[in-house]
């Protein structure tokens, strides 16, 4: 970095060394360089003016011109706010406040004309704008202004969106006559449209027109995402040329026995195809780091187990690590039962697992007595050890953080090939950047006789009328799930929980006739078992729980499935949940309750819910509606340094960037001359970050 973008910024007219302590304590700008690459989150056309009359409810933000005629405060307390009248000559509207009340009352003018932005709502039939922007009116209009974040300690000490916006202004006025290297070659900005990057960050924060805003906004986010998907596939070849992996020469007796006369079904040809994916990566003598995604119900778990097989019939050990002691369970079970033909040792640890037993356990792990293990976060511990691990397979891998994951690669002397299994689907562009240092395998196709579950949304006034049917579902000897988002009664929350439904339910399903059983995640894990074994061998009717059985139940009779307050809960829990029914030979249903006023967001989930069962489809609305990081946890995020591209909305420039990260690592094109400045920043990139796809 040169010179003058790295002078502190309390060295910038207008900061001074108070200012320069918040801003770096608010928004972790210390440098001129730090502001510049503040950008704005988006742009206003203060050129444009609505009238009162013209407000209507699709109309987002708008911008009015006015007085105020009167200020006034309602309400006390919590509940206190300002509310000033404002006109124009069309009509009235009201201004609302509800926090800073005393200095915001203080700025406010009666009878003199000012500029008002900001978004209507409407509120008992009249409409309202709240926390408006107010300003002096412009002559003529001001073209797009930028807006940027800010806090309200930094509003208070004067550098709101505008007072930043001046700090920038007069950065900039420097930044035109510096000289600032452009790190992209003429050729390829022609090729994929780019301006240079000192044009775009001028741009970006004074734009003279819409078309100069996205075409700098562009440019910025086609750096980040460029260089982010260089890293990636740069860490990945590094990785598989360094990091052996065992070479497992012979398909094996045990994958022989088991697929020629053990195997439950005929695979899918997806399934097929993600196996021989899998059997090439274990014959290249290069460590495995392999994706497979798969909708609920997809047969994941049969590749996987096919996977392990292929690694003890060549004389290694396997592990499958899932995120709960539930599902571990249920996969021990089921695997167990597969291979009970086979002369195979299958063992479970778990949190639960009594302190005599895992002593064996740890001795049969070290003599590789153990053939495979399946177990939960207690095969992390130090003091469990393998003689010879050759291959790991994580379920849900985005239940376990990055370093749980890593502590897996050291139980052997060279990393085990690793094979990650999810049944939440992601989107090409979150697989793309998350994922952009494994090889992804998807699993498009379900098993045959597996018929489309049909979604239903309902709000609470139905709730009779939905008793009745599921008291028909019954009748015809089927099983019934239904969940709740709460377990006990929260005051902040007006929501059905759990014990309040289960004592509606047991009401309108009286016992003798009906036998109705409860699991949640304050149970102990032995009364959890006891309940959740009643309901897998069909002894009770309808499983009311929490979403502690979203992953590993499994029962094929069970043939609805009720979301309580469906509203509070993510496309992709609603999803997985879904996937519980459907397991069977019958018809199945999902049914989505909920009260009766909803967000635009929450009405959006359910029509899509109802709409599609595609679990990529629905992670791409997901995406939409919550954005990566929450799609993805908390503990992936550290991978996502973006100051302005968005996933969710910049798909298409992700696709550009990775196609032209690729084409300049295609026969080492980026080693040439005039690429020294693009080199020069990607070793940068790479010692800023942790290496992520070490440690997937």
């Amino acid at each position: 970095m040169d010179l003058f973008l790295s002078t502190p910024i309390e060295f910038l007219k207008g900061v001074g060394p108070q200012r320069a302590d918040l801003l770096k304590k608010e928004l972790n700008i210390h440098t001129f360089s730090d502001l510049l690459f503040h950008y704005p989150f988006r742009h206003i056309d203060r050129s444009m003016f609505h009238t009162i009359d013209q407000i209507t409810d699709h109309e987002g933000f708008v911008q009015i011109k006015g007085r105020i005629t009167g200020i006034l405060e309602s309400g006390v307390g919590r509940n206190k706010r300002l509310i000033a009248k404002f006109q124009d000559h069309t009509g009235m509207i009201d201004l609302v406040w509800f926090k800073g009340a005393r200095w915001i009352r203080n700025s406010l003018k009666v009878n003199e004309e000012v500029q008002v932005y900001g978004r209507p709502k409407a509120f008992k039939g009249r409409w309202n704008i709240p926390h408006p922007e107010i300003s002096p009116v412009e002559k003529g209009g001001t073209g797009l202004q930028p807006v940027y974040s800010s806090t309200e300690k930094l509003t208070n000490s004067g550098l709101h969106s505008k007072g930043i916006e001046k700090l920038i202004i007069s950065l900039l006025a420097q930044f035109k006559t510096q000289p600032f290297i452009e790190r992209f070659p003429d050729d390829f900005m022609k090729e994929y449209g780019l301006v240079t990057q000192k044009e775009a960050l001028m741009m970006v924060h004074q734009p003279s027109s819409l078309r100069d805003a996205q075409v700098a906004s562009y440019r910025l986010k086609f750096d980040e995402l460029f260089y982010l998907q260089l890293e990636l596939i740069v860490r990945k070849k590094i990785s598989s040329k360094k990091s052996k992996g065992y070479v497992f020469e012979e398909v094996g007796d045990h994958f022989n026995e088991f697929y020629k006369n053990h195997i439950p079904f005929e695979l899918t040809s997806a399934q097929k195809r993600v196996l021989k994916e899998v059997r090439k990566d274990l014959t290249k003598g290069h460590h495995m780091n392999r994706l497979i995604q798969g909708d609920v119900g997809s047969g994941k778990t049969l590749v996987a187990l096919l996977s392990m097989l292929l690694a003890t019939g060549n004389g290694f050990q396997a592990a499958l690590m899932a995120p709960t002691e539930i599902l571990a369970i249920q996969h021990f079970e089921s695997l167990t039962e597969m291979l009970a033909p086979l002369d195979l040792n299958v063992q479970l640890l778990t949190g639960s697992t009594k302190k005599k037993n895992r002593t064996v356990l740890h001795e049969e792990l070290e003599d590789g007595t153990v053939d495979i293990l399946i177990g939960t976060h207690a095969l992390l511990e130090d003091v469990v050890k393998f003689k010879n691990l050759g291959i790991v397979v994580i379920d849900e891998q985005h239940r376990f953080g990055v370093a749980q994951r890593a502590r897996m690669w050291r139980k052997n002397t060279s990393p085990p090939h690793v094979l990650i299994m999810t049944a939440t689907p992601i989107p090409r562009t979150l697989a793309m950047t998350f994922y952009g240092d494994l090889d992804v395998s998807i699993i498009d196709e379900l098993p045959p006789g597996r018929k489309p579950i049909t979604t239903m949304h309902k709000y609470d006034a139905s709730r009779l009328r939905l008793f009745g049917f599921l008291k028909e579902e019954i009748a015809k000897g089927r099983q019934i799930y239904i969940v709740y988002p709460l377990i006990q009664e929260s005051e902040k929350l007006d929501f059905n929980n759990l014990m309040d439904g289960y004592e509606a339910i047991t009401r309108a399903f009286p016992a003798p006739n009906y036998h109705v059983s409860i699991v949640h995640g304050k149970m102990k894990p032995e009364d959890k078992e006891f309940e959740m074994n009643r309901f897998a061998k069909g002894e009770t009717h309808i499983m009311v729980a929490t979403t502690v059985i979203e992953v590993g139940v499994n029962v094929p009779n069970a043939s609805v499935m009720v979301i309580e307050s469906a509203e509070r809960f993510g496309l992709s829990q609603l999803h997985q949940l879904r996937g519980r029914v459907g397991r069977g030979a019958e018809k199945s249903y999902c049914i989505l309750m909920t009260g009766d006023e909803l967000s635009k967001e929450a009405i959006k989930r359910m029509q899509t819910m109802v709409r599609t069962n595609d679990g990529f489809e629905i992670a791409e609305v997901d995406l939409q509606l919550r954005g990566p990081g929450d799609l993805m946890g908390t503990q992936q995020s550290g991978i996502l340094d973006l100051k302005i591209a968005n996933l969710a909305k910049d798909g298409n420039i992700v696709v550009r960037a990775r196609e032209a990260a690729l084409s300049l690592l295609k026969d080492n094109k980026i080693d040439t001359t005039p690429y020294d400045n693009v080199r020069e920043r990607l070793q940068q990139v790479l010692k800023s970050r942790p290496n992520w796809g070490k440690i997937a």
